[in-house]
């Protein structure tokens, strides 16, 4: 009885120290953003042709004649196939005005057909004449142009190593008008960065003999955004 009573003794008085965790660490959490830009290497551009004739078979032959100078064009500005992607096709029928005293079924006067190609472009100063190229094609209608970075590794890297910097030095500014330290880092979260595109307004088809299409590339930003969580002391 002795021993038992001993034995139970012993853990009733080691139970209090076990159960006792240890304290959680004091912590801030802050964000933090970096940004390196560069020169874009890549420009996109979205091109085609829209043809307008009384039949769909009419129509649809007078888009394939222009579609096909089109790619012939992209092809002798050295333009790969791999870069060129058809991304719309339609055939519309077309109808009259409308006209709210009209009665019966509207009738058909013609049909349209669109045909749209995506194009990406690996050297941003083929942009302007890869435009003049189209239109001078037959390419009645570029619906966008924007630029963009092709293995932007390097700057993303910057960017995140920018952002990490960023948010240690909110801390330290944190911790010290808080009047304690700043301790190791608990953990870090990234938030997600990106590369936008810049894009241009909208072109339309303008005349041969019009002056070469003028076309500026600029400067992109990649960023990144972290949010970092540091012991304070």
């Amino acid at each position: 009885m002795r021993i038992s009573s001993l034995f139970t003794a012993v853990l009733i008085a080691l139970t209090p120290v076990a159960a006792v965790a240890d304290p959680a660490p004091h912590t801030i959490t802050v964000s933090g953003q970096g940004e390196a830009r560069g020169a874009p290497n890549q420009a996109m551009l979205s091109a085609g042709v829209v043809s307008v004739a009384p039949t769909a078979a009419a129509a649809l032959a007078e888009n394939a004649r222009k579609m096909t100078g089109v790619f012939a064009a992209l092809k002798k500005l050295g333009v790969p196939e791999r870069s060129i992607q058809t991304s719309n096709f339609s055939v519309q029928p077309q109808y009259p005005p409308y006209n709210q005293n009209a009665t019966g079924l509207q009738r058909i006067v013609g049909y349209q057909v669109s045909n749209q190609v995506d194009v990406v472009l690996d050297d941003t100063a083929k942009l302007g004449p890869a435009l003049d190229a189209l239109v001078g094609a037959g390419a009645n209608q570029i619906n966008s142009v924007s630029f963009g970075i092709k293995g932007a590794d390097a700057l993303q890297a910057k960017a995140r190593a920018d952002a990490v910097a960023d948010a240690r030095t909110r801390a330290e500014t944190y911790a010290k008008a808080a009047g304690v330290s700043l301790g190791s880092v608990v953990s870090i979260q990234e938030n997600g960065g990106f590369e936008p595109p810049r894009p241009m307004v909208m072109l339309r088809a303008q005349a041969a003999e019009a002056p070469p299409t003028p076309t500026a590339a600029g400067e992109l930003g990649v960023t990144a955004n972290v949010t970092m969580v540091f012991e304070i002391r």
